[in-house]
Parts: C-alpha cells; structure tokens; sequence
C-alpha cells in the first residue's frame, strides 16, 4: 500500500511518519481493498490544547473512505482516525461481499 503523509505547515518528524506508516499498514489486515492512503497533519489555530489534526483518506478499490480527528497530539488523532478507519473498512467489506 502506497501511504502519502502531506505536514502542513510544519515538518513531520522522520518518528512520527513511521508511526503514521506502521499504524494505517494494520488496515491492510481488515481488507485487501486498500489501494492507497493519504495522511493530511495540521496544527489548528489558535495554539491551544486538541490542536493537532488529522485527516486519513483511504482509496479503497470500489471508493473512498475518510476520517478526521484532532486531539493533543499527532498520534492520538492518527489512532482516533485509524480506529474510525477500521469501522468503514469492514462495513465496506461487508458492503462488497454482500453484492
């Protein structure tokens, strides 16, 4: 699976693009549908607290899925999106096998 990570405005640290890569390569265990997936990182303004973003976009072969979480931290919103994921994966495998 081809996995983009796009850090706007900031630059993703080497750790957490392993983090991001190791976590959505656990989707491909739910399904053999993922093509690929695009990572969007943001930090929201104003600097407060649950100030990190981010967006997880699935191309899956039949559409797409998404997920966007934002929480204190990178990783977290990444986990929260993946887990997120995991529900729209298997829906859509169950969607698929069902046709």
């Amino acid at each position: 699976m081809n996995i983009a990570i796009q850090s706007v405005h900031f630059d993703a640290t080497a750790q957490l693009k392993e983090f991001i890569e190791k976590k959505i390569s656990k989707l491909d265990k739910f399904s053999d549908q993922i093509v690929d997936a695009e990572v969007i990182l943001k930090v929201v303004k104003p600097e407060v607290a649950n100030n990190k973003e981010a967006s997880i976009k699935l191309n899956i072969k039949n559409g797409e899925l998404f997920a966007n979480k934002i929480a204190d931290t990178f990783e977290e919103a990444v986990v929260q999106s993946i887990e997120a994921l995991e529900k729209q994966v298997l829906k859509a495998k169950e969607k698929a096998q069902t046709k």
